[in-house]
Protein backbone atom coordinates (compact mmCIF):
# COMPACT_ATOMS: atom_id res chain seq x y z
CA UNK A 1 0.00 0.00 0.00
CA UNK A 2 1.40 3.49 -1.05
CA UNK A 3 1.61 6.15 1.75
CA UNK A 4 0.61 9.93 0.30
CA UNK A 5 4.05 11.76 -0.48
CA UNK A 6 4.40 14.51 2.80
CA UNK A 7 4.81 17.61 1.85
CA UNK A 8 7.74 19.68 1.20
CA UNK A 9 8.14 21.10 5.08
CA UNK A 10 11.77 21.00 4.70
CA UNK A 11 11.95 22.89 1.47
CA UNK A 12 14.97 26.06 1.75
CA UNK A 13 13.21 29.32 1.73
CA UNK A 14 14.12 30.91 -1.72
CA UNK A 15 17.19 33.12 -2.06
CA UNK A 16 17.21 36.55 -0.68
CA UNK A 17 17.84 37.68 -4.74
CA UNK A 18 14.75 36.48 -5.60
CA UNK A 19 12.42 38.37 -2.95
CA UNK A 20 14.60 41.68 -4.28
CA UNK A 21 13.09 40.65 -8.10
CA UNK A 22 9.48 40.36 -7.00
CA UNK A 23 10.02 43.47 -4.59
CA UNK A 24 11.57 45.28 -7.56
CA UNK A 25 8.53 43.78 -10.33
CA UNK A 26 5.96 45.06 -7.86
CA UNK A 27 7.75 48.25 -7.39
CA UNK A 28 7.72 48.76 -11.20
CA UNK A 29 3.95 47.33 -11.58
CA UNK A 30 2.65 49.91 -9.32
CA UNK A 31 4.81 52.71 -10.89
CA UNK A 32 3.29 51.89 -14.06
CA UNK A 33 0.18 51.49 -13.06
CA UNK A 34 -0.39 55.00 -11.23
CA UNK A 35 1.44 56.68 -14.10
CA UNK A 36 -1.03 55.28 -17.01
CA UNK A 37 -4.06 56.37 -14.55
CA UNK A 38 -2.65 59.18 -13.26
CA UNK A 39 -0.70 61.44 -15.91
CA UNK A 40 -3.71 61.88 -18.05
CA UNK A 41 -5.58 63.37 -15.39
CA UNK A 42 -2.81 65.51 -13.63
CA UNK A 43 -1.50 66.92 -16.73
CA UNK A 44 -4.88 67.84 -18.52
CA UNK A 45 -5.12 70.82 -19.64
CA UNK A 46 -6.58 72.79 -23.00
CA UNK A 47 -4.76 72.06 -25.77
CA UNK A 48 -5.71 73.14 -29.08
CA UNK A 49 -9.62 72.56 -28.53
CA UNK A 50 -11.73 73.80 -31.09
CA UNK A 51 -14.10 76.45 -31.09
CA UNK A 52 -15.86 79.18 -33.20
CA UNK A 53 -16.17 83.02 -33.07
CA UNK A 54 -18.72 84.97 -34.66
CA UNK A 55 -18.67 88.40 -34.89
CA UNK A 56 -16.83 91.22 -37.09
CA UNK A 57 -13.34 90.81 -38.07
CA UNK A 58 -11.19 93.50 -35.73
CA UNK A 59 -13.47 91.84 -32.94
CA UNK A 60 -12.46 88.25 -33.64
CA UNK A 61 -8.74 89.48 -33.97
CA UNK A 62 -8.94 91.15 -30.30
CA UNK A 63 -10.53 87.84 -28.51
CA UNK A 64 -8.40 85.56 -30.29
CA UNK A 65 -5.10 87.71 -28.69
CA UNK A 66 -6.95 87.76 -25.24
CA UNK A 67 -7.38 83.84 -25.57
CA UNK A 68 -4.06 83.04 -26.09
CA UNK A 69 -2.93 85.84 -23.59
CA UNK A 70 -5.05 83.90 -20.59
CA UNK A 71 -4.44 80.09 -22.82
CA UNK A 72 -1.76 80.07 -24.78
CA UNK A 73 -2.31 77.58 -27.52
CA UNK A 74 -5.74 76.47 -25.69
CA UNK A 75 -7.90 76.95 -28.42
CA UNK A 76 -8.33 76.57 -32.14
CA UNK A 77 -10.74 79.65 -33.22
CA UNK A 78 -12.74 79.57 -36.32
CA UNK A 79 -14.36 82.75 -37.67
CA UNK A 80 -17.44 81.99 -38.93
CA UNK A 81 -21.07 83.83 -39.25
CA UNK A 82 -23.74 84.09 -36.52
CA UNK A 83 -25.83 81.71 -37.83
CA UNK A 84 -22.92 78.99 -38.73
CA UNK A 85 -21.75 78.78 -35.07
CA UNK A 86 -24.61 76.63 -33.29
CA UNK A 87 -24.28 74.34 -36.84
CA UNK A 88 -20.74 73.91 -36.38
CA UNK A 89 -21.52 72.83 -32.33
CA UNK A 90 -24.65 70.73 -33.16
CA UNK A 91 -21.74 68.95 -36.11
CA UNK A 92 -19.64 68.63 -33.39
CA UNK A 93 -17.17 70.17 -35.47
CA UNK A 94 -15.89 72.57 -32.67
CA UNK A 95 -16.74 72.05 -28.76
CA UNK A 96 -18.61 75.37 -28.22
CA UNK A 97 -18.82 79.48 -29.69
CA UNK A 98 -18.18 83.04 -28.70
CA UNK A 99 -20.77 85.40 -30.56
CA UNK A 100 -19.19 88.55 -30.33
CA UNK A 101 -21.92 90.11 -33.13
CA UNK A 102 -24.89 91.38 -31.09
CA UNK A 103 -22.96 94.00 -28.46
CA UNK A 104 -22.75 92.32 -25.62
CA UNK A 105 -20.73 89.08 -25.97
CA UNK A 106 -22.31 85.60 -25.90
CA UNK A 107 -20.73 82.12 -25.22
CA UNK A 108 -22.22 79.11 -26.43
CA UNK A 109 -21.20 75.59 -24.82
CA UNK A 110 -22.07 72.10 -25.20
CA UNK A 111 -21.92 70.34 -22.11
CA UNK A 112 -22.80 66.67 -23.45
CA UNK A 113 -19.64 67.42 -25.73
CA UNK A 114 -17.44 67.65 -22.25
CA UNK A 115 -18.19 69.17 -19.19
CA UNK A 116 -14.30 70.09 -18.95
CA UNK A 117 -14.05 72.12 -22.26
CA UNK A 118 -17.43 74.00 -21.02
CA UNK A 119 -16.16 74.65 -17.63
CA UNK A 120 -13.01 76.29 -19.34
CA UNK A 121 -15.55 78.51 -21.84
CA UNK A 122 -17.59 79.46 -18.88
CA UNK A 123 -14.24 80.77 -17.18
CA UNK A 124 -13.66 82.67 -20.60
CA UNK A 125 -17.32 84.89 -20.40
CA UNK A 126 -16.13 85.61 -16.55
CA UNK A 127 -12.76 87.42 -18.37
CA UNK A 128 -14.83 88.92 -21.06
CA UNK A 129 -16.96 90.19 -18.48
CA UNK A 130 -14.44 91.99 -16.25
CA UNK A 131 -12.59 93.06 -19.35
CA UNK A 132 -15.87 95.51 -19.99
CA UNK A 133 -15.87 96.68 -16.93
CA UNK A 134 -19.66 97.37 -17.42
CA UNK A 135 -20.57 95.43 -14.79
CA UNK A 136 -22.40 93.06 -16.96
CA UNK A 137 -22.41 89.19 -16.81
CA UNK A 138 -21.59 88.06 -20.55
CA UNK A 139 -24.39 85.94 -21.21
CA UNK A 140 -23.91 81.80 -21.44
CA UNK A 141 -26.29 79.48 -23.21
CA UNK A 142 -25.41 75.64 -23.01
CA UNK A 143 -27.14 74.38 -26.43
CA UNK A 144 -26.56 70.80 -26.15
CA UNK A 145 -26.70 70.53 -21.98
CA UNK A 146 -26.07 67.00 -20.44
CA UNK A 147 -29.51 65.42 -18.99
CA UNK A 148 -30.85 66.80 -16.27
CA UNK A 149 -30.95 63.48 -14.08
CA UNK A 150 -26.63 63.47 -14.81
CA UNK A 151 -26.01 67.24 -15.40
CA UNK A 152 -21.87 66.16 -14.55
CA UNK A 153 -21.95 63.10 -16.65
CA UNK A 154 -20.67 60.82 -14.47
CA UNK A 155 -22.21 58.02 -15.52
CA UNK A 156 -21.03 58.34 -18.93
CA UNK A 157 -17.48 59.19 -17.67
CA UNK A 158 -17.99 55.92 -15.41
CA UNK A 159 -19.05 53.65 -18.28
CA UNK A 160 -15.98 53.67 -20.15
CA UNK A 161 -14.12 51.38 -17.76
CA UNK A 162 -17.10 48.54 -17.60
CA UNK A 163 -16.64 48.66 -21.46
CA UNK A 164 -12.85 47.62 -21.43
CA UNK A 165 -13.55 45.05 -18.63
CA UNK A 166 -16.67 43.61 -20.21
CA UNK A 167 -14.42 43.49 -23.78
CA UNK A 168 -11.44 42.06 -21.80
CA UNK A 169 -13.42 39.55 -19.65
CA UNK A 170 -15.84 38.30 -22.88
CA UNK A 171 -11.98 37.41 -24.47
CA UNK A 172 -11.26 35.73 -21.20
CA UNK A 173 -14.17 33.53 -20.79
CA UNK A 174 -14.36 32.35 -23.98
CA UNK A 175 -11.00 31.24 -24.28
CA UNK A 176 -11.06 29.36 -20.96
CA UNK A 177 -14.60 27.99 -21.60
CA UNK A 178 -15.26 27.48 -25.39
CA UNK A 179 -13.11 25.84 -28.28
CA UNK A 180 -13.12 26.41 -31.73
CA UNK A 181 -12.59 29.89 -33.13
CA UNK A 182 -16.00 30.15 -34.74
CA UNK A 183 -17.20 29.38 -31.37
CA UNK A 184 -15.58 32.11 -29.97
CA UNK A 185 -15.69 34.69 -32.30
CA UNK A 186 -19.79 33.60 -32.36
CA UNK A 187 -19.69 34.26 -28.72
CA UNK A 188 -18.20 37.31 -28.76
CA UNK A 189 -20.76 38.49 -30.94
CA UNK A 190 -23.62 37.78 -29.38
CA UNK A 191 -21.55 39.18 -26.03
CA UNK A 192 -21.60 42.34 -27.59
CA UNK A 193 -24.90 42.24 -28.92
CA UNK A 194 -26.49 41.56 -25.31
CA UNK A 195 -23.82 43.77 -23.70
CA UNK A 196 -24.92 46.39 -25.69
CA UNK A 197 -28.53 46.62 -24.61
CA UNK A 198 -28.42 46.28 -21.07
CA UNK A 199 -25.14 48.52 -20.86
CA UNK A 200 -27.12 51.26 -23.11
CA UNK A 201 -30.57 50.39 -21.03
CA UNK A 202 -28.84 50.95 -17.63
CA UNK A 203 -27.34 53.80 -19.63
CA UNK A 204 -30.50 55.70 -20.14
CA UNK A 205 -33.82 54.37 -18.73
CA UNK A 206 -32.02 53.91 -15.11
CA UNK A 207 -29.13 56.25 -14.70
CA UNK A 208 -30.60 58.75 -17.08
CA UNK A 209 -27.42 59.55 -18.29
CA UNK A 210 -27.72 59.46 -21.78
CA UNK A 211 -30.11 60.63 -24.58
CA UNK A 212 -31.12 60.16 -27.89
CA UNK A 213 -32.40 56.75 -29.77
CA UNK A 214 -31.88 53.70 -27.82
CA UNK A 215 -31.13 51.64 -30.53
CA UNK A 216 -28.87 53.97 -31.78
CA UNK A 217 -26.40 53.72 -28.44
CA UNK A 218 -26.61 49.85 -27.76
CA UNK A 219 -25.16 49.74 -31.37
CA UNK A 220 -22.63 52.36 -30.36
CA UNK A 221 -21.51 50.26 -26.75
CA UNK A 222 -21.70 46.67 -28.58
CA UNK A 223 -19.14 47.49 -31.28
CA UNK A 224 -17.01 49.45 -28.61
CA UNK A 225 -17.59 45.52 -27.03
CA UNK A 226 -17.01 43.58 -29.99
CA UNK A 227 -13.81 45.79 -31.52
CA UNK A 228 -11.79 45.24 -27.80
CA UNK A 229 -12.98 41.66 -27.31
CA UNK A 230 -12.15 40.58 -30.69
CA UNK A 231 -8.91 42.26 -30.63
CA UNK A 232 -8.31 40.64 -27.34
CA UNK A 233 -9.30 37.14 -28.61
CA UNK A 234 -7.34 37.24 -32.36
CA UNK A 235 -4.10 38.15 -29.81
CA UNK A 236 -4.87 35.18 -27.70
CA UNK A 237 -5.50 33.06 -30.73
CA UNK A 238 -2.23 33.94 -32.34
CA UNK A 239 0.40 34.58 -29.68
CA UNK A 240 -1.35 32.67 -26.54
CA UNK A 241 -1.20 33.90 -23.30
CA UNK A 242 1.40 36.34 -24.41
CA UNK A 243 -1.11 38.11 -27.21
CA UNK A 244 -3.90 38.13 -24.28
CA UNK A 245 -1.53 40.12 -21.89
CA UNK A 246 -0.83 42.21 -24.76
CA UNK A 247 -3.81 42.63 -25.62
CA UNK A 248 -5.32 43.75 -22.17
CA UNK A 249 -2.52 46.10 -21.21
CA UNK A 250 -3.23 48.00 -24.42
CA UNK A 251 -6.76 48.33 -23.78
CA UNK A 252 -6.47 48.79 -19.92
CA UNK A 253 -3.08 50.60 -19.54
CA UNK A 254 -3.34 52.59 -22.36
CA UNK A 255 -6.69 52.56 -23.91
CA UNK A 256 -8.77 53.36 -21.01
CA UNK A 257 -6.69 56.35 -19.82
CA UNK A 258 -6.29 58.35 -22.69
CA UNK A 259 -9.99 57.61 -23.82
CA UNK A 260 -10.65 61.61 -23.00
CA UNK A 261 -14.01 60.22 -22.23
CA UNK A 262 -14.32 62.45 -18.28
CA UNK A 263 -12.86 65.60 -20.16
CA UNK A 264 -12.00 65.67 -24.08
CA UNK A 265 -9.09 64.49 -26.00
CA UNK A 266 -8.19 67.75 -26.68
CA UNK A 267 -7.91 68.49 -23.23
CA UNK A 268 -4.85 65.09 -22.30
CA UNK A 269 -0.71 66.32 -23.00
CA UNK A 270 0.90 66.17 -25.62
CA UNK A 271 0.14 63.23 -28.34
CA UNK A 272 -1.91 61.35 -25.91
CA UNK A 273 -5.57 62.59 -27.22
CA UNK A 274 -4.81 61.64 -30.39
CA UNK A 275 -3.18 58.38 -29.37
CA UNK A 276 -6.80 57.90 -27.47
CA UNK A 277 -9.17 58.11 -30.09
CA UNK A 278 -7.36 55.78 -32.30
CA UNK A 279 -8.06 52.97 -29.82
CA UNK A 280 -10.93 51.43 -28.60
CA UNK A 281 -11.84 52.99 -25.81
CA UNK A 282 -11.65 56.51 -26.95
CA UNK A 283 -13.52 56.02 -29.81
CA UNK A 284 -16.33 54.07 -28.32
CA UNK A 285 -16.95 56.79 -26.06
CA UNK A 286 -16.65 59.80 -28.73
CA UNK A 287 -18.95 57.24 -30.76
CA UNK A 288 -21.46 57.28 -27.70
CA UNK A 289 -21.51 60.84 -27.25
CA UNK A 290 -22.43 61.34 -30.70
CA UNK A 291 -25.35 58.76 -30.86
CA UNK A 292 -26.67 60.13 -27.30
CA UNK A 293 -26.47 64.11 -27.61
CA UNK A 294 -25.72 64.95 -31.73
CA UNK A 295 -27.75 63.15 -33.59
CA UNK A 296 -25.48 60.75 -34.91
CA UNK A 297 -23.49 63.77 -35.84
CA UNK A 298 -19.09 63.41 -35.89
CA UNK A 299 -19.65 59.11 -35.65
CA UNK A 300 -18.22 58.57 -38.62
CA UNK A 301 -14.65 59.01 -37.80
CA UNK A 302 -15.11 56.92 -34.14
CA UNK A 303 -16.91 53.98 -36.35
CA UNK A 304 -14.01 53.78 -38.66
CA UNK A 305 -11.73 53.15 -35.91
CA UNK A 306 -13.86 50.31 -34.15
CA UNK A 307 -14.26 48.92 -37.24
CA UNK A 308 -11.23 48.72 -38.32
CA UNK A 309 -10.17 47.11 -34.91
CA UNK A 310 -13.35 44.66 -35.40
CA UNK A 311 -11.47 43.49 -38.66
CA UNK A 312 -7.98 43.20 -37.22
CA UNK A 313 -9.36 41.20 -34.62
CA UNK A 314 -11.40 38.97 -37.04
CA UNK A 315 -7.98 38.13 -39.08
CA UNK A 316 -5.98 37.63 -35.93
CA UNK A 317 -8.56 35.14 -35.25
CA UNK A 318 -9.05 33.15 -38.55
CA UNK A 319 -4.42 33.82 -38.58
CA UNK A 320 -4.65 31.97 -35.03
CA UNK A 321 -6.82 29.37 -36.47
CA UNK A 322 -5.09 28.26 -39.64
CA UNK A 323 -2.24 28.47 -37.10
CA UNK A 324 -3.92 25.49 -35.17
CA UNK A 325 -5.39 23.37 -37.77
CA UNK A 326 -3.69 20.17 -37.32
CA UNK A 327 -1.33 19.38 -40.62
CA UNK A 328 -2.87 15.59 -41.45
CA UNK A 329 0.19 13.67 -42.80
CA UNK A 330 -0.42 12.71 -46.44
CA UNK A 331 -1.75 9.16 -47.12
CA UNK A 332 0.64 6.33 -47.90
CA UNK A 333 -0.08 4.16 -51.24
CA UNK A 334 -1.36 0.96 -50.00
CA UNK A 335 1.51 -2.27 -51.11
CA UNK A 336 -0.74 -3.55 -53.82
CA UNK A 337 -1.27 -7.54 -52.99
CA UNK A 338 -0.86 -10.16 -55.65
CA UNK A 339 -3.06 -12.54 -56.97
Amino acid sequence: MSTPAAPAANESPSPWPTVAMAVALLTVSISLLLTAFAWPSVRSSVHGVPIAVAGPGPAVEQLTLVLDQRIPDGFEVTEVADAAAERLIRDRKVYGAIDLGSGTPQVITASAGSTAVAQSLNGIATVLGQAQRTGTAVATRDLVPLPADDPRGAGLAAGALPLVMGGLLAALLLTRLVRGSVRRVTGAYAFALTGGLAVAAILQFWFGSIEGSYWANSGAVALTIAATSLTILGLESLLGYVGLGLGAATMMLIGNPLSGTASAPEMLPGWSGTLGRLLPPGAGGQLLRSTAFFEGHGAIGSATVLTTWLMLGMVLCLAGGLRRRPQHPPHEDLPSTGP
